[in-house]
């Protein structure tokens, strides 16, 4: 009873007793609660009443809480503020609720009586949230082999244990490479090109890591990308760029090529026994797009474009390099280098002169106001609630006088944290037994200053995962499966793509985009030449891009032989006629999307099927004359950020939008086609 995550939590809202919990904690929570859990499913299973939908389905959404908030906790903290203790942990632990997890979407008696309500559903007196649940509940055990033999079960079983084992290390070894790896730079012409707000950030960096005297570029987003975007020393950029796209494809203990060959020979084999050709045949049965020749028909009509726009723009950086006295071969280290020069010349915009503007503090409140103005929510900072570390700060949010969530908001990069952005939660909504209110957390990698100053990029992926966290907090749902952002994966990203939009209003930066030093509003003239640059190196943003989605859908398309990663990514992109001068996103070794879990497994390219319904359902704004019109901004509330899983989402998009999506938009969006085309 010592142990603080069995206990009742007793901190304000809920939130867990960060303080007092140790790593040590978690191995005996897990096994108390592991072991409560197979308990009420025992119960359930083996009831003696004929099957309803009270005593199984909402019998199984209710089971498991205790569970579910110690894996919440853990895994959050594992990606945000890891230690070695925990990771051990993490080891162990995740195969177990792996087997644990699958074990109860297999158990026979109880997909039974799962099978049983779901034979009869078209004759029930379901509401809609409820048919949906049970249909939700009966595809997963259905996906987890619930129909096979005990032999088959047995095999699945295995493998989906091995593979929460694999998966970890992965993520494991790329948090080590990214809080390992480094370039420093030991003297004052290595800063050469580089903006005092970098330098600074820089020698932060340096100085976290015990060398204040030196200069550290981390492997981190945010450092590595604005580093390679200014530095003048070629060769320091070609190092930096090196060592930030081999992550995970370094001989020794952090190697991912064996691991990730591994995962993808067990996937195709988890498939098999399914009954499906391929991991990406299986996979997107649950997505909306169904089938892998849906996602090929929009990946086919955006690569071509992109290619040939990116071609336009490698002619653009040739011919400044060349102006400068510099070479014209131009390496995928300097693309960034020269787009800036490119973007600098065609409308005289560079960070230095957009970042004063942009203040993290100011674009928080940006977004909170944005969020106030289309859904009527309040943020309130509680300085007096203490997280997980101290650069979190904790809000409550508020309709009117009532808190309806609470919102983490983790925005700086630290050694003890994985790269890149998200949305997470420590807990979910529901009402199935009273009101539960959502605890959301988003996570960011800026680059800590004195102050914070941003990047447009970086406003665009604060804002990002701001409308994720949204999504979470306004869930307005039953059943905690089908709450928040516990939907199809190829529509979890429309709420975060849409919210971006509101990042670049000229409402918006109006109110909020003021000088960090004089206060003073951003010029018109200036909002007039950001617009005029949303899509200036939309050709290689989109190929950097589309490539990952492409091979990541031609990996799981194998049938299961042994992979080497390396030359398959190198034999796919050939094909593709992937230009010399780019890179994936996100190369296979350290590809975190696929191989950390299998959740965008054959789905990267959601975010782009995703981009179709948010550029198009932004127009439903533009289309008003107001970004904040309240009728639309209501059917965005009911239909998409509320409404959890409990509508089918080409139902939940049509009754925001009125009609099915159009791809045109998003094209235009890309600049790969004109706006007069797109009529």
């Amino acid at each position: 009873m010592s142990n603080p995550l069995i206990q009742k939590w007793d901190e304000p809202f809920g939130l867990p007793p960060f303080e007092r919990v140790l790593a040590e904690h978690f191995t005996p929570a897990f096994e108390q609660a592991m072991a409560a859990h197979r308990v009420e499913i025992h119960r359930i299973a083996n009831a003696s009443a004929a099957p309803t939908f009270e005593n199984t389905i909402a019998a199984l959404d209710r089971s498991g809480r205790l569970l579910t908030r110690t894996e919440q906790l853990f895994f959050n903290l594992t990606a945000s503020e890891t230690s070695p203790e925990l990771q051990v942990v993490e080891r162990d632990i995740a195969p177990q609720l792996a087997a644990h997890e699958n074990a109860i979407l297999v158990d026979e008696k109880l997909f039974a009586r799962i099978d049983e309500l779901h034979v009869a559903r078209a004759a029930s007196s379901l509401n809609t949230e409820q048919l949906r649940l049970l249909e939700r509940v009966h595809l997963d055990s259905v996906l987890a082999g619930a129909r096979l033999s005990r032999e088959s079960k047995a095999r699945l079983s295995w493998i989906v244990e091995r593979l929460a084992q694999l998966q970890t290390s992965f993520s494991q070894n790329v948090l080590a490479d990214e809080a390992d790896g480094c370039l420093w730079l030991e003297r004052e012409e290595d800063l050469k090109g580089l903006p005092a707000e970098l330098r600074a950030a820089t020698r932060t960096a340096a100085e976290e890591r015990g060398r204040p005297q030196a200069w550290a570029v981390t492997l981190s987003r945010s450092l590595v990308v604005p580093f390679l975007t200014y530095s003048e020393r070629r060769h320091l950029r070609q190092q930096a760029f090196n060592a930030w796209t081999r992550r995970g494809e370094n001989d020794g203990a952090h190697d991912n090529r064996p691991i990730a060959r591994e995962i993808l020979a067990l996937r195709a084999e988890q498939a098999r026994l399914n009954g499906y050709a391929s991991f990406a045949d299986y996979a997107l049965v649950d997505r909306m797009a169904g089938k892998p020749a849906a996602v090929a028909e929009l990946l086919a009509k955006v690569w071509e474009p992109a290619k040939a726009k990116a071609a336009e723009e490698l002619d653009a950086l040739r011919a400044v390099a060349v102006a400068s006295g510099e070479p014209a071969d131009i390496a995928p280290w300097d693309w960034r280098f020269y787009a800036e020069r490119v973007r600098k010349s065609r409308y005289d915009i560079d960070d230095a002169m957009v970042k004063p503007y942009f203040s993290l503090d100011r674009m928080v409140t940006a977004a909170f106001d944005c969020a106030q103005r289309l859904f009527g929510i309040e943020f309130v900072r509680r300085p007096d609630i203490a997280a997980y570390h101290p650069d979190v700060r904790v809000y409550e949010v508020r309709r009117g006088e009532y808190p309806i969530g609470v919102f983490l908001h983790d925005n700086f990069a630290r050694p003890t944290k994985r790269g890149g952005a998200w949305m997470s939660s420590y807990r979910s909504q529901s009402r199935i037994d009273g009101d539960v209110l959502p605890i959301v957390v988003n996570n960011n990698n800026f680059a800590k200053g004195s102050p914070t100053l941003l990047s447009l990029d970086d406003v665009r992926t604060l804002f990002h995962e701001f409308g994720h966290g949204l999504h979470g907090l306004l869930s307005q749902v039953t059943y905690e499966r089908l709450s928040g952002t516990r939907v199809l994966r190829d529509f979890v990203e429309l709420p975060s793509q849409l919210f971006e939009h509101w990042a670049l209003e000229p409402e918006v930066l109006k109110k909020h985009a003021l000088h960090v030093d004089t206060g003073a509003p951003i010029p018109d003239d200036l909002i007039k030449r950001l617009q005029h640059a949303r899509r200036f190196n939309q050709g290689f943003e989109t190929v950097e891009y589309t490539a990952c989605a492409l091979v990541d859908m031609a990996l799981h398309a194998r049938s299961g032989e042994e992979v080497d990663i390396i030359q398959f990514e190198r034999d796919e992109l050939a094909r593709l006629g992937m230009p010399r001068e780019m890179v994936l996103r996100h190369r296979l070794p350290h590809f975190s999307h696929l191989f950390s879990s299998s959740s965008y497994a054959a789905g990267y390219y959601v975010y782009l099927w995703a981009e179709v319904l948010d550029a198009d359902g932004y127009d439903a704004f533009v289309e008003a004359g107001d970004p904040f019109d309240p009728a639309v901004a209501g059917r965005l509330l009911k239909y998409v950020y509320s409404s959890g899983n409990t509508i089918e989402p080409s139902a939940a998009y049509r009754a925001f939008r009125g009609r099915d999506a159009e791809v045109e938009p998003l094209l235009v969006q890309r600049g790969l086609i004109e706006e007069m085309e797109a009529d």
